[in-house]
């Protein structure tokens, strides 16, 4: 008896390489411009005011300051960025 399957026989060899999606800034974390606040598969979070939206969906900061999270009258997630107060 063989201990290992045959070639054609195989069917768990195709574990695909998980792609890190999330939050990545909460809300009252303090970004700077450039970086990352959503990694998403389609508008589960909808870009507010300063922030910017990349063809992957990837939500991130345009300009420097605070991440708000905000719900609409439609039941929609928002987010924005507060400037920061000098």
């Amino acid at each position: 008896m063989a201990h290992k399957k045959g070639e054609g026989k195989v069917k768990n060899g195709r574990e695909s390489e998980s792609k890190r999606l999330g939050i990545k800034m909460f809300g009252g974390q303090v970004v700077k411009a450039g970086n990352i606040i959503v990694r998403q598969r389609g508008t589960s979070h909808h870009p507010g005011k300063n922030v910017g939206i990349g063809k992957d969906h990837t939500l991130f900061a345009l300009i420097d300051g605070t991440v708000e999270f905000k719900r609409k009258a439609d039941n929609k997630s928002f987010v924005n960025i507060l400037p920061v107060q000098e």
